[in-house]
């Protein structure tokens, strides 16, 4: 080795353990940021930033509500010659609106960089704040030119007409509760009840609160915006709680007359899985029969409290026929389930329909937080589906989707109620 080459070495081997420290240190400075970003303080932090954003999706999904009461009431009372700003807002807020949900349910995903979870997070804040603010600037604008077309006498007077309108379609609540609790268990009508004295207790505080504001209009010193927009409150959740009381009647009372026929299907469905099961192989003929013995005992364990309890009794008889889908399995051809499908469909979208019901109404009195909302919404899409299917697997799936959404939806409303 020459001198020239020694030399070279000796500038070699110390630069080289320079850098390669250096290259180490920051491949460890890199590890220790990432597992930091990973960190459980820094997906604590992320998750704070999500439940922010789900806190003003709520709002944003309140202010759409009284939005759309809003805009009927404006097209109802003054002839449409309101300004259109309204409309236009309420269209943008509810396309921001469910975006914002399902983005918001997906930044649920197990394994979520908490990196990603708060860009997702702040996105959401974003546009639901920009949404909200659009709505506030339309009802500003909508209330100045009532204020300036619309004396306070008039107002009180449409105010009055909207309740006696509500009334009339309300008609008599305690008639519907009377039908139902003769014919039914408590817990098919206990929600139309509770529904039934909100709806009842919410008009007589508007028409209370209106009396006020009818003392008050011919004053030009004395404002009765006030009275109004309590009024209006109530009479939104009248109008709310008079819906969740028709619907329940009507899902109740379709339920009782449809249970003949889900019986029959689903006998109909068990007899031909027996014969599928008679072309099997002898070890899975044995595992299919042993399902089918249990299912036909659930099934024959439905009928006797049947009548008394409709709508419970669809949905579990929905539930046997899932349960049968999947105890076939593989078994099934093509055409099978199609014709199990078409004979299913019927009472699963019955189920999936008291379902989402089910769930509107524990939000609408719970409230509910972002997570059960965003799961009411994709069971109402599910639902949607599902009716709009031609494919009658298609349509069964999207059903089945639907009642677990809205069950979780439910679930979740409830915990938030008993939470408070």
């Amino acid at each position: 080795m020459t001198d020239t080459d020694g030399g070279i070495l000796d500038w070699l081997i110390p630069a080289a353990v320079v850098f390669g420290s250096a290259a180490l240190l920051v491949l460890v400075a890199v590890w220790a940021v990432k597992r930091a970003r990973r960190s459980p303080r820094a997906r604590a932090a992320a998750e704070q930033v999500r439940a922010r954003a789900g806190v003003q999706l709520v709002r944003l999904d309140d202010a759409v509500d009284e939005l759309n009461l809003e805009v009927a009431l404006s097209g109802a009372l003054y002839g449409g010659t309101a300004p259109a700003s309204l409309r236009r807002a309420r269209m943008t807020a509810q396309h921001v609106r469910d975006e914002s949900f399902d983005e918001y349910r997906g930044l649920s995903r197990p394994g979520l960089h908490p990196a990603e979870l708060r860009r997702g997070a702040v996105r959401i804040e974003r546009r639901t704040d920009e949404a909200l603010g659009r709505i506030a600037a339309a009802r500003e604008e909508h209330a100045a030119w009532v204020a300036a077309n619309i004396s306070a006498v008039d107002q009180v007077a449409a105010a009055r007409g909207h309740l006696e309108r509500l009334r009339a379609e309300m008609g008599d609540p305690a008639a519907l509760i009377a039908d139902l609790s003769a014919r039914f268990d408590e817990a098919e009508w206990a929600d139309a009840a509770r529904a039934a004295r909100g709806a009842r207790d919410a008009a007589a505080s508007a028409e209370d609160i209106l009396s006020q504001a009818a003392a008050h209009a011919g004053n030009p010193t004395r404002s009765v915006l006030t009275e109004l927009a309590e009024a209006e409150r109530a009479l939104r959740r009248a109008e709310a709680d008079a819906r969740i009381l028709e619907e329940t009647h009507r899902l109740v009372t379709q339920a009782a007359q449809a249970l003949p026929g889900e019986f029959d299907a689903a006998r109909a469905a068990l007899r031909h899985a027996q014969t599928v099961r008679s072309h099997l192989p002898p070890a899975e003929a044995e595992r299919l029969g042993g399902e089918l013995r249990a299912l036909s005992a659930d099934l024959d364990g439905l009928e006797p409290r049947a009548a008394r309890r409709p709508t419970k009794t669809i949905d579990e008889i929905a539930r046997v026929r899932d349960r049968l889908d999947m105890a076939l399995g593989d078994a099934h051809t093509a055409q099978q389930r199609l014709r199990g499908a078409r004979t299913a469909l019927p009472g699963t979208l019955a189920a999936a329909r008291a379902a989402v019901a089910q769930a509107e109404g524990a939000i609408a009195h719970s409230g509910g937080g972002a997570d059960a909302r965003a799961r009411l919404l994709s069971a109402q899409r599910e639902l949607a589906d599902a009716r709009q299917a031609q494919d009658p697997v298609d349509a069964l799936d999207a059903a089945r989707r639907a009642m677990r959404e809205a069950e979780d939806a439910k679930a979740l409303a409830d915990y938030s109620r008993l939470a408070r």
